[in-house]
């Protein structure tokens, strides 16, 4: 499938090859035909639609609860739940009439924004019947439970709003939820969900993902992974360092390590074999990689992360029995990753030995040498100025990649990331050593011409390639 922006730039080219006289009319109408160049304004039209249509939704759901609110202490409390049963119920039960109507215009539209006016109603319902019942909680457990329900929502009509908006609930409960994940408060179900909240969200919002074939929940959710593993496990590395400094650092490896590796590695027929060719996010789990392994990257680049060992000098802790079962987390992307690995340097079709590219092999290299390091630092001794000089190897080879996938995939995003990357990486050291004003300026305008420079020389590329390709397409 052509995407849409291939579809607008061959749009404009085709106008210009008419008006020059390279082609002439019947074969623009047959270009326009093949590339269905009358559907692009109404697909941006419509999208703008469904853009306006969901704002006022959620405006609409506000004004609801904001109502209800104002005039609550005046109802009794069997009008106020049918008060709340009704809105519920008339905002889905529309929706769904509208949005299942096979005219496609402003009617799905519309549907779509109830049944998003539905699900958010869902949390006033929650809290204020929570309220009516005398029933009280954290709040983080509302959102999860919230979340849930929303998510059910999106996977029986197959809604890509319903989705974000269940990921969106889910990290608003897990942020509100994470500080008592390690209290000592009472054993609850929700806590248990916090702790293990990466395998939930890979086993729910992955799925997800490719019943609605949305790349935003499939972002938010990887992106939710990347940084919930380490946030509920860094502690627990910190408390096992006391008992065992070997099973520490093995934690503090794998939190570091598997998140970026497993994304790099990841296939879409990983998950749903059978669903192959459905959706494609493989692009966008390497984009996702490469954001993981640079924040890694540039924290370990710092000279100063690296003077002291990662020992403290504490008692020995209780560690309980939910905090040992975190430890499965670990394990599950573990064996994910080792999986993924495997699976993309071997072939099913052709038999061949097992076998990965060059950039492959490098990111490879660098995530085993990064957990010989962490381990290393952790168990035997500061490596100090060893490790800071790797990393920053390691940061420049990863800009460097980014540069060179974007020139195979014209792509501007892993050109401006990769340039990003460098220049950080350059006005950091020269920040972080004590280095004079006037080497500071030499460094900021080479970096700006630079900049510019490779900036121009992108676009030209990207110019050429898109001649290139409609020529080709001819």
């Amino acid at each position: 499938m052509v995407s849409e922006k291939f579809r607008h730039q061959l749009r404009k080219e085709a106008k210009r090859w008419q008006t020059d006289g390279l082609i002439n009319e019947q074969t623009y109408k047959q270009i326009a035909l093949r590339y269905e160049f009358e559907n692009l304004d109404t697909a941006a039209s419509n999208r703008f639609v469904a853009i306006l249509l969901g704002l006022g939704a959620i405006f609409l759901g506000l004004a609801a609860i904001t109502f209800v609110a104002a005039n609550w202490q005046a109802l009794s409390k069997e009008l106020k739940v049918l008060l709340l049963i009704s809105i519920f119920a008339i905002a889905n039960i529309s929706g769904f009439y509208l949005w299942k109507n096979p005219l496609q215009g402003w009617r799905s539209r519309l549907g779509q924004a109830l049944l998003l006016l539905g699900g958010l109603t869902i949390g006033a319902n929650l809290g204020l019947m929570s309220q009516i019942f005398h029933q009280s909680g954290p709040v983080y457990q509302l959102f999860l439970v919230w979340g849930l329900a929303v998510v059910l929502m999106a996977f029986s009509l197959r809604l890509t709003s319903l989705g974000i908006l269940g990921i969106i609930l889910t990290i608003i409960g897990y942020l509100s939820g994470i500080s008592s994940l390690y209290s000592s408060d009472y054993f609850t179900i929700f806590k248990l969900a916090i702790s293990h909240l990466p395998i939930l969200v890979s086993l729910i919002f992955i799925p997800l993902a490719y019943w609605c074939k949305s790349r935003w929940i499939f972002t938010l959710s990887s992106l939710l992974v990347i940084f919930a593993l380490p946030i509920n496990l860094l502690p627990l590395g910190y408390k096992f360092y006391s008992i065992s400094p070997l099973f520490s650092g093995l934690i503090y490896a794998g939190i570091t390590i598997i998140p970026g590796s497993l994304l790099w590695a990841y296939r879409d027929s990983f998950w749903f074999r059978s669903w192959q060719g459905i959706a494609n996010f493989e692009k966008i789990a390497r984009n996702l990689a490469i954001f993981s392994l640079s924040l890694a990257f540039y924290l370990f680049s710092f000279n100063s992360f690296w003077r002291e060992s990662f020992s403290v000098n504490i008692s020995t802790p209780k560690i309980v029995w939910q905090e040992w079962s975190m430890l499965f987390n670990l394990l599950f992307f573990f064996f994910l990753m080792v999986l993924s690995w495997w699976r993309l340097g071997y072939s099913f079709a052709a038999r061949s030995p097992w076998k990965i590219d060059l950039n492959s092999t490098l990111v490879g290299t660098s995530l085993a040498i990064t957990a010989l390091i962490i381990f290393y630092q952790i168990n035997i001794n500061p490596l100090g100025a060893i490790a800071t000089l790797i990393f920053n190897i390691f940061l420049f080879v990863l800009g460097i990649l980014a540069i060179g996938n974007s020139l195979k995939t014209g792509t501007r995003l892993g050109f401006w990331w990769g340039i990003t990357i460098l220049t950080i990486q350059i006005l950091s050291r020269m920040l972080e050593y004590n280095t004079g004003l006037m080497l500071k300026a030499i460094v900021l305008f080479g970096c700006g011409v630079t900049i510019i420079y490779a900036g121009i020389k992108f676009e030209e590329y990207l110019k050429k390639q898109l001649v290139k390709d409609s020529s080709q397409v001819l």
